[in-house]
């Protein structure tokens, strides 16, 4: 067979029901195999940070090969794996249906997966992937929670640091007090509307957009009306990413059953799934029906589902878009998500934004480095830092007034990167840093004049 492939990648189902798939000796054969493969490649040199890890393991040790390297230190290499999945769909030329049957992230889920099976809890740390309970409770009192999670509080920062291990420096996401599925009940998070387009769509809101920013979903909902797109807002829970990146498999696909029992209604009365942000597409579209390949309902809102870029790039493309779209007031670093990248349908937030009459965009294709709840915690952040400092440094020398990415996040860890290069920058030659990030659809919907 030839060197590398020339056919999309194809994935396996996840068989976390078989017990060998919690199998230890089983795991580190399978890690042995794979590692001994990226050695001789080393073409993810520069991705995240579990293959500088692996390498130099293997370089340091007393063979120069894998074979010296005691199985022991494979954690390290699984621990730093963010599962962004950019070794898998960008960068891996061995990836199925390739014969050497690479998929570095799953391998990696596989292991922490076999971690909580045999019993390895979560520390503390493991209490931030509790979206749900955490946006109801900081929803209660927002003000509090966002005072006890702001970086220049000097009582709580360090508290949380001791025993969450969440570094004291890093941004935390901030809370609303009036969920996006609270506020979807009043029309006014859909001011305008055109003649019907035919379609309509069911919003699923994600955590996030639940919890931490509702106006990325009322920017979404009055594109879409504004298009002719009648839209509902639907969460029944998290859709398990946060449960996914720690190995908590079965939690997720009891997540992905419950949120599919309650979206299939909707798809049948003929609504399209619209999913807020790209992790969460991305599990629905993908890692659920892998979890569950079996599953009919799982299958049909995999079927269904659009990223909020694809949908509208999809209007665009079909219909058409409603007059009235005007320049923005600057030009707009724009992030690509990994997890956007990951679902494979090309590059639809600078598709989207490319709409906008004379848009200035600079195309930010490299990982952020966040990695969701991985880059905040402590031994992580600086790491995470490093990672993205070539899309930070891009960001700093474009000089535009926005900054956006399909990924809140990582828009954010942005924006810690741009302080980082602003304060080594000499006076003379600073550049403006924006003081917030936005999703792409913010700045759609303000270039439609629908939110300030």
């Amino acid at each position: 067979m030839r060197e590398g492939s020339l056919d999309a990648p194809v994935r396996h189902p996840i068989r976390w029901n078989d017990p060998d798939f919690y199998d230890w000796e089983k795991i580190n054969d399978e890690l042995e195999r794979v590692f001994d493969i990226c050695h001789g490649c080393r073409r993810c040199f520069n991705l995240c940070d579990s293959f500088p890890l692996l390498f130099d393991l293997i370089d340091d040790s007393p063979s120069g090969e894998l074979d010296s390297v005691d199985r022991s230190e494979y954690k390290k290499v699984v621990d730093a794996c963010t599962l962004c999945d950019m070794c898998f769909m960008v960068s891996c030329p061995y990836v199925p249906p390739h014969e050497f049957d690479l998929d570095f992230p799953h391998l990696m889920l596989r292991y922490r997966a076999a971690e909580r099976h045999h019993g390895h809890k979560l520390g503390m740390e493991g209490e931030l992937t509790k979206t749900d309970r955490n946006g109801k409770l900081a929803a209660i009192a927002p003000w509090l929670a966002n005072w006890a999670s702001e970086r220049s509080n000097g009582l709580t920062r360090p508290l949380l640091e001791r025993v969450a291990k969440v570094d004291r420096q890093a941004d935390l996401p901030k809370y609303h007090g009036k969920p996006f599925i609270k506020q979807a009940r009043n029309p006014e998070t859909v001011n305008s509307a055109a003649p019907a387009a035919g379609r309509k769509a069911v919003l699923y809101a994600t955590c996030f957009v639940n919890y931490n920013n509702p106006d990325i979903g009322v920017a979404t909902r009055r594109v879409m009306a504004h298009n002719g797109v009648e839209t509902e807002v639907v969460y029944p829970r998290c859709c398990g990413m946060p449960q996914f990146e720690q190995g908590e498999v079965e939690k997720v696909a009891e997540a992905a059953r419950e949120i599919a029992g309650e979206l299939i209604g909707w798809i049948e009365r003929g609504y399209d799934v619209v999913a807020l942000t790209p992790s969460c597409a991305l599990m629905m579209k993908f890692e659920w029906p892998l979890l569950l390949p079996e599953d009919e309902t799982i299958k049909r809102v995999s079927q269904a589902t659009f990223d909020v870029t694809e949908y509208v790039v999809d209007i665009a493309n079909k219909e058409g878009l409603a007059e009235g779209l005007q320049p923005l007031d600057g030009g707009v670093a724009l992030h690509i998500a990994c997890h956007a990248r990951a679902q494979n349908m090309g590059n639809k937030a600078r598709e989207m934004m490319k709409l906008v009459p004379e848009a200035e965009i600079k195309q930010l294709p490299r990982c952020s480095g966040h990695g969701g709840s991985w880059g905040v915690l402590k031994g992580n952040f600086e790491t995470a830092l490093k990672v993205g400092k070539p899309v930070a440094r891009d960001t700093y020398k474009a000089g535009h007034k926005y900054v956006a990415s399909e990924c809140p996040l990582a828009g954010t860890h942005i924006l810690q990167g741009l302080e980082r290069i602003d304060a080594d920058t000499a006076a003379e030659d600073k550049k403006p840093v924006p003081n917030r990030a936005h999703h792409p659809i913010e700045l759609f919907a303000r270039a439609y004049g629908l939110i300030d």
